[in-house]
């Protein structure tokens, strides 16, 4: 239970960093962007939080389980509608490059940090 609190709380964490650098620049984005960004992150954090999946080092868990949950995210942003300013592609790469980071610090802040083990 210790480690599905630390990592869900620490994916929201991340959802508001990742939301902020949304916004970064002067670029709007809309209330269902917003909550969508802090969703997914939240949601990253709580499969890192009640996955049991077997692997040797914690590092490796987070950053899978970052490419896991930011493809689908990826999809979404390339299908979205077109955005003057933006290139679909490279905001899809970006955002599954910044959820493996993301990954990787939760699963950094809950197995190293507060010690809970999968």
């Amino acid at each position: 239970m210790k480690r599905l609190i630390i990592a869900t709380l620490s994916g929201l964490l991340f959802g508001f960093v990742c939301y902020s650098f949304a916004c970064s620049g002067g670029n709007e984005v809309s209330l269902w962007l917003a909550l969508t960004i802090i969703a997914g992150r939240t949601l990253l954090g709580f499969g890192i939080g009640i996955s049991r999946f077997p692997m040797k080092n914690w590092a490796i868990h987070g950053i899978v389980m970052g490419l896991i949950f930011s493809i689908p995210a990826a999809f979404g942003t390339m299908m979205g509608p077109e955005t003057p300013g933006f290139d679909p592609q490279m905001i899809a790469i970006s955002t599954v490059v910044m959820g493996i980071i993301y990954g990787f610090l939760i699963e950094l802040i809950t197995t190293v940090l507060f010690k809970a083990k999968i």
